[in-house]
């Protein structure tokens, strides 16, 4: 069964507009589980962006592993709260997440809320295709 997916160019607009409509959002990212971006908004730089996107893999992964560990369940979001910016990381579509890093007076709870409307309204585009090794790991799930 094939599976609809966005372009970067389309999930580049949905980005804008999120970062648009939020109160200090600074950026927003779309990520592959394993780091890959797979789109981005408009003010960050390619370079900043895909730092982005491993960092924000990479804690999303160190949060399964607590919730794995713990029992904690499936990680839903996570934030990380840093002096003058917050980074908040949600699981999106199949294989993938949203990242969005705002600024320190945002209202964590309204980037939160506009960040999993985005998600419903069209999470069902935002895949990531399995990639060869990930099939033979049983990873392609993830």
């Amino acid at each position: 069964m094939s599976q609809k997916t966005a372009s970067p160019a389309d999930l580049a607009w949905l980005l804008d507009d999120l970062v648009d409509r939020t109160r200090e959002a600074r950026h927003g990212i779309v990520l592959s589980n394993d780091g890959l971006l797979m789109a981005c908004s408009r003010d960050l730089g390619q370079v900043d962006a895909e730092h982005l996107s491993a960092v924000a893999a990479g804690i999303q992964s160190l949060a399964k592993g607590v919730a794995e560990r713990f029992g904690g369940g499936s990680v839903r979001q996570t934030i990380i709260e840093m002096r003058q910016a917050y980074l908040l990381v949600t699981v999106a579509g199949q294989g993938t997440c949203l990242a969005v890093l705002c600024g320190q007076d945002a209202d964590v709870g309204v980037v939160a809320y506009e960040m999993a409307m985005m998600v419903t309204r069209v999470g069902q585009y935002l895949v990531s295709p399995a990639r060869n090794g990930d099939a033979a790991r049983g990873d392609a799930s993830r």
